[in-house]
């Protein structure tokens, strides 16, 4: 059974930074591709950032670029969304999602993923 725990998420100020983490248990983190995704009241959830299992050139939503870096370190079983100058516009509650890996991966796409946290809460005052 493949569980993904995030954590990490508050309530910061607008320009404040905030690292989300998400740990995969049931099987190694190395197996998937991660994604990162958000959802606000009355919002579709919709695609922040992704990387692949080599973790060579990561993914990220227009919205999020030069702010948001998705990472992994899986020695630790753990993916990372380091969260730079917020906005008021980034509050959501952040899923993880894990995908086995495919030729062709629609990485912005949720049916894309095979496995989703629960999420975490971020909530950013102006």
């Amino acid at each position: 059974q493949v569980q993904l725990i995030e954590s990490g998420g508050g309530l910061v100020q607008a320009g404040g930074s905030l690292t989300l983490s998400c740990v995969v248990s049931g099987r190694t983190l190395s197996s998937y591709s991660m994604g990162w995704f958000r959802q606000a009241p009355g919002k579709e959830r919709e695609f922040v950032a992704a990387i692949r299992t080599s973790a060579v050139m990561p993914y990220y939503a227009d919205s999020v670029k030069g702010r948001f870096t998705i990472s992994r370190d899986n020695a630790k079983n753990t993916a990372y969304l380091q969260m730079n100058s917020l906005k008021p516009e980034d509050t959501a509650v952040y899923y993880c999602a894990a995908a086995w890996p495919r030729l062709s991966w629609y990485y912005t796409q949720p049916r894309a993923y095979d496995y989703w946290g629960q999420g975490t809460q971020v909530t950013v005052s102006s």
